[in-house]
């Protein structure tokens, strides 16, 4: 923009004035009109493709890989699964200016003026779409480092809210230390942690209190807490009701004396936790405990102490932050190359890490989404953990090719991500040459492909509206069979049907679904005719590809 302002007129003048008056005076701004536009940004319509010979075991599939730029798989999947994804992992590019983030084709160096704006419009952009996915209890975890931490975390806070921030949590990704760079070691990351809203679905780290080494009539306990308080306010005037007497299982009395001889108070009232031992004092362990400094109060140099009887061996607590054992770097570059008998990505993170991640959160069937898969780590963890715990979670990684002018043939996607999650699935041979049992599974493997809106009724072919009806109902993806009348999935309860093209037998077998019970929707281009021959209180008729279209630009 021209800054020489004697050559505008008042009007314009008066529109630039009110254009900056708009604009935010603190807080997170990035130059949004100066970089120049995200070519990746564009209002077509998504479908995915669907490739049989890159996929890996039988349909129906629960999880997927989808190769393509992760801007038009995050709309296509705020088509599909707005609201349903239970956790987002992200690994993003660090815009370290070592050719790591790539704009519009090219890497974005260390001199570029506008490098974090860049990073900041390009993440902006996806995290805004990813909220849609996320479920009310969801979380979201982000990988980063010091480049962009400052800015990551105010942006996270733009778009996901403060308020629901969990932990800003330090990772230990180098025990070394790592390489010098400024005269200090660093050797860590972090991860940013959200929820959604509901913080409820959060696991819990179970912890051991300690052996139960005494026993009573009840069974195994070890003494806990004295139940006299301790330290501040810890005198009888701070909490006068709670001054008053317990019996000993000897038939003595005694009262709340502090160390030093004066009246204390117990840790809670009669109608508190007291109520138990008042009625028996069994329920308490009890010990003769000395005065400081020999004092002789009422005759006795000690007195007997009540403390808690605790009879749980295990205890639940909210998990730490400081991240210092769930792997380093290095055992990430051990798993590749145990895989791949090489490291054909250069920065993957460990699976312990993101098992760890993804065990935040407690729903063992939970969904679990990442866009910025690189080596697929992130499916390894999610199989890992369903064989440790029989637990059903499913997956869905995005990558693109990473194919640029210097490497137009590179496919991340297809030779790395999706392959490794083949091999961890199916079983391979490690570099010792030994045989590694697969953990199972099954994935299909999809490219985006972008229709612009106006050729959509053209050009959306019959395969790829099945495929975004099937994620829409939360089903697992079944192929187009050409050889039926109409495309049938579900259960009992639930059930749709798309039509593709509309003949006699097609209404009959369209009437015959619908005579089978339960609720039916019929997707069909031509929805009037079928409504006219099937009337039913339990079938609902949308029209294709109107349908999509309007999800796909409303997100719902």
């Amino acid at each position: 923009m021209a800054d020489n302002y004697d050559q505008y007129s008042k009007a314009e003048l008066l529109r630039l004035l009110r254009e900056r008056d708009r604009k935010p005076k603190f807080g997170l701004v990035w130059e949004r009109d100066e970089i120049e536009h995200d070519k990746s940004l564009n209002d077509d319509f998504v479908a995915l493709d669907f490739d049989p010979a890159l996929s890996c075991g039988d349909a129906p599939f629960e999880n997927l890989i989808i190769e393509g730029d992760n801007f038009d798989a995050l709309r296509y999947l705020r088509m599909t699964h707005a609201g349903r994804v239970n956790c987002i992992y992200i690994d993003p590019p660090y815009n370290t200016g070592n050719r790591d983030f790539i704009y519009n084709d090219r890497f974005v160096d260390k001199d570029d003026a506008y490098r974090h704006s860049k990073w900041l419009e390009f993440m902006y952009r996806r995290l805004t779409l990813a909220k849609d996915l996320l479920a009310i209890d969801a979380l979201i975890c982000v990988s980063i480092d010091d480049n962009e931490i400052g800015n990551l975390l105010l942006l996270m806070d733009m778009v996901f809210g403060a308020s629901n921030r969990l932990a800003c949590a330090p990772w230990l990704a180098e025990p070394s230390g790592g390489k010098e760079k400024t005269g200090l070691r660093g050797g860590h990351e972090y991860i940013l942690i959200y929820h959604n809203g509901d913080s409820s679905s959060i696991s819990r780290e179970e912890r051991s209190t300690g052996k139960l080494d005494k026993k009573d009539s009840l069974g195994a306990y070890r003494k806990g807490r004295e139940l006299r308080k301790w330290g501040g306010t810890s005198l009888r005037i701070d909490r006068p009701k709670q001054w008053f007497p317990l019996t000993v299982p000897t038939g003595e009395i005694v009262y709340p004396h502090r160390n030093d001889g004066k009246e204390g108070h117990w840790r809670w009232g009669k109608d508190q936790k007291m109520r138990g031992i008042i009625a028996n004092p069994e329920l308490a362990h009890w010990e003769r405990c000395p005065y400081d400094d020999g004092l002789i109060i009422n005759g006795e140099t000690d007195r007997w102490v009540p403390f808690e009887k605790i009879r749980d061996s295990k205890k639940t607590t909210g998990w730490g932050t400081w991240l210092d054992s769930v792997g380093f770097n290095s055992d990430a570059t051990r798993e590749l190359k145990d895989i791949f008998g090489e490291k054909p990505f250069d920065t993957p993170k460990p699976t312990s890490l993101i098992e760890w991640l993804i065990s935040l959160h407690a729903d063992e069937d939970a969904l679990v989404v990442d866009f910025f898969a690189g080596s697929g780590t992130t499916a390894h963890a999610v199989m890992k953990l369903n064989a440790e715990d029989c637990g059903k979670r499913r997956f869905i990684l995005v990558s693109s090719t990473e194919a640029t002018g210097e490497a137009p043939d590179k496919n991340l996607c297809r030779d790395v991500c999706a392959e490794r999650v083949r091999r961890v699935a199916q079983g391979y041979t490690n570099k010792k040459g030994e045989a590694v049992e697969g953990l199972g599974g099954a994935f299909a493997y999809l490219r985006t492909k972008r229709i612009p809106v106006s050729r959509v009724f053209n050009d959306m072919q019959h395969e790829q509206v099945w495929r975004a009806l099937q994620l829409i109902h939360g089903m697992p993806l079944t192929g187009y069979d050409q050889s039926v009348l109409v495309q049938l999935s579900g259960n009992a309860d639930d059930r749709l049907v798309y039509v593709p093209k509309l003949s006699e037998a097609v209404l009959e077998e369209v009437a015959r679904v619908a005579g089978l019970g339960g609720r039916l929707v019929v997707y069909s281009w031509q929805p009037g005719q079928i409504r006219q021959r099937v009337e039913a209180s339990n079938v609902a008729f949308e029209r294709i590809p109107e349908f999509l279209v309007s999800r796909f630009g409303g997100g719902k």
